[in-house]
């Protein structure tokens, strides 16, 4: 059983660094915010996942609050985007 979560969690963190190279490369505004959402919510996974693994809780204390400031930073940014104080897609070339 071990064997199988540690090889979920190296598959995990292989989708977020291919989620990192959409964040970086991505064509519009939107895209990175969204890549950006996608690795926050991988991180919340693996963290969860290495709780199990370890047997240890501190991990799952962690990725709760990485959750919720994942969340937070993602209202932020919404509401910037909708108040046009971020540019929009529309902004950019």
């Amino acid at each position: 059983m071990s064997a199988l979560l540690w090889a979920a969690l190296l598959f995990l963190l292989a989708n977020a660094f291919a989620c990192l190279g959409r964040a970086i490369l991505g064509p519009t505004l939107p895209d990175r915010i969204l890549a950006a959402n996608v690795i926050g919510t991988k991180t919340v996974v693996i963290l969860v996942l290495l709780g199990v693994v370890l047997n240890q809780v501190i991990w799952l204390d962690v990725a709760l609050v990485y959750g919720l400031l994942s969340l937070t930073v993602s209202l932020v940014v919404g509401r910037l985007m909708e108040t046009g104080r971020l540019p929009g897609p529309e902004a950019e070339p």
